[in-house]
């Protein structure tokens, strides 16, 4: 079959020679495992929606210990855990799983030695012990051997009393498990006066500890602990509500420490409001406008746009334009995707959000490739993208605005059956941005249309994006071809991001070829597995 075959005949020439052209991207064993890693699937498609994994993800991974790589495998591990690499923290924490269960005893050692590194809050060692669990008929082994005793000891003796105890009362217990039971099963014998307190704490409870101390010379570190513990139990207890405050604004205790009759209480989330990080205030505002903690022209009303309009936090929090983005038309909205939540929105804090959005580029670090940036402008990118608030038009929108402001080098152009320039500036808001999308005449959908326009106009690219609603391509070309064709003609090893942000799932991307990657819907997620695949982390 000739390689222009149209876009509905699949292409049956799976590679093309790289020996002369170089113009296709090998994928090793390693990069597999990295896309793995960052998203919980060793092909080229980041899904939205969660895969369930399996050994049937891993094969990769299991490949690479066979071969004798297995402490490269967890070497790999803590650099994307350390790093932040990841969009999902389950196929790190599954991947540890299976190496310190593999036949390999280095790779074994090596992997229980990484748990503490890894598993920096209890939620991940929960998951990492829930996934050994999971393994252990398939891998035919055992599960709570020294090693893994070893391993959780280690996680508890290794931190300062005062972290383990803001740990273990924020995170009581996740995926069936919970501390009294990591206790029990690692016999865990305490280093320290601050990890004895506490294992009598989580084991026998407040009362014992109470009577254990009562009478004893304490040092002032054991002091601080004691009294944190206790404020976190009389917040177990008290119904008055001036205690609660007294107690979040005293030892800073968050939401996880409170009761549900607690958080019906305005006051209590004004407490609450003053230490909180940003990413849980802008997840909460339509919650505290709702119930009236964020009355018009309040004093917390200010507080949250003061916030919103402080860079350095913004900064500091690694805030991006598409977490504020959320957040605005969630907030504006008036009401939640589920439950009943309903609210009349601040016009200071729709201001204050507005305004955090462009704050927030300065703080993307740009990449230094040269992107080309091509938008679908067919009538079904009005669709709500899969795993967001927002419409496709208006993701696109906003990621074309990043690239813009970020990237030096960069051309934006919309397509449908035909190319159109873009003309997206760095001094454009996003509604003047859709205002110029909605302007270019609509058609068919033809994906291979960037990488043609591209070659035609010699215009150089490091890497294409195309925002699509669906996957559905008119055409002559498949995108892979036109991609490979623009590889060899300019002389760049380009890559290609495929962004079906309406798709639960698709495939245009070649597997074999490392630089191709499709998304299916778009989340936050999805920020992190482009930035690595165009720094070619993944």
């Amino acid at each position: 079959m000739d390689e222009d075959a149209d876009q509905m005949h699949p292409l049956n020439d799976r590679q093309v020679p790289n020996s002369e052209g170089g113009y296709v991207w090998h994928v090793t064993d390693m990069n597999r495992l990295h896309r793995f890693l960052c998203f919980g699937s060793e092909g080229g498609t980041y899904y939205i929606k969660e895969q369930k994994l399996g050994f049937q993800n891993a094969e990769t991974l299991i490949r690479l210990i066979e071969d004798g790589k297995g402490c490269d495998v967890v070497q790999e591990i803590k650099t994307f855990s350390q790093e932040g690499r990841a969009a999902k923290q389950e196929p790190m924490l599954f991947a540890l799983a299976i190496c310190s269960q593999c036949s390999d005893t280095k790779t074994k050692q090596a992997a229980f030695k990484a748990v503490s590194e890894v598993c920096r809050i209890p939620t991940h060692l929960f998951t990492f012990i829930q996934f050994k669990k999971d393994l252990k008929e398939g891998m035919k082994c055992g599960m709570w051997g020294r090693a893994l005793r070893k391993a959780v000891a280690d996680w508890y003796n290794g931190k300062n009393g005062m972290v383990v105890a803001l740990a273990i009362t924020k995170y009581k217990q996740r995926n069936g498990w919970s501390h009294k039971d990591l206790l029990r099963l690692s016999h865990l014998k305490p280093t320290s006066e601050g990890l004895v307190i506490i294992t009598k704490y989580i084991t026998k409870g407040w009362k014992e500890v109470q009577e254990a101390y009562k009478d004893k010379e304490l040092s002032s570190e054991t002091e601080n602990l004691l009294k944190y513990l206790e404020a976190v139990e009389k917040a177990k207890h008290t119904k008055d509500e001036l205690e609660v405050i007294h107690l979040i604004k005293e030892y800073r205790l968050v939401r996880e420490h409170l009761q549900t009759n607690h958080l019906k209480s305005k006051e209590v989330w004004k407490a609450l409001l003053q230490e909180m990080p940003i990413t849980a205030m802008l997840r909460n505002l339509g919650k505290m406008t709702a119930n009236s903690v964020l009355e018009p022209a309040s004093s917390e009303v200010a507080l949250v746009c003061e916030r919103l309009r402080n860079e350095k936090l913004l900064k500091k929090a690694r805030i991006h334009p598409f977490h504020v983005l959320v957040a605005l038309e969630t907030y504006k909205a008036g009401h939640g995707n589920r439950g009943k939540l309903h609210w009349l929105p601040d016009k200071d804090i729709i201001e204050a959000l507005d305004a955090s959005f462009y704050k927030t580029f300065k703080t993307v670090e740009p990449t230094g490739k040269r992107f080309l940036l091509a938008v679908d402008v067919s009538a079904s990118m009005s669709q709500r993208v899969l795993g967001s608030v927002l419409s496709a038009s208006t993701v696109a929108a906003a990621m074309c605005m990043v690239v813009a402001r970020t990237e030096r080098d960069s051309n934006i152009v919309a397509f449908s059956h035909e190319m159109v320039p873009c003309p997206v500036t760095k001094d454009m808001t996003l509604p003047q941005v859709l205002v110029k999308m909605n302007e270019i005449p609509m058609g068919n959908t033809d994906c291979s249309l960037p990488m043609i326009w591209a070659q035609k106009t010699h215009t150089a690219a490091d890497v294409f994006i195309v925002f699509t609603d669906n996957e559905t391509f008119a055409g002559n070309i498949h995108p892979v071809v036109a991609l490979r064709k623009y590889r060899e003609k300019m002389s760049i090893p380009s890559k290609l991001i495929v962004c079906g942000m309406t798709s639960n799932g698709f495939t245009i991307a070649d597997p074999d070829d490392r630089g191709m990657l499709d998304i299916c819907g778009f989340d936050t997620g999805a920020l992190d597995v482009i930035r690595n695949f165009t720094l070619d982390l993944i």
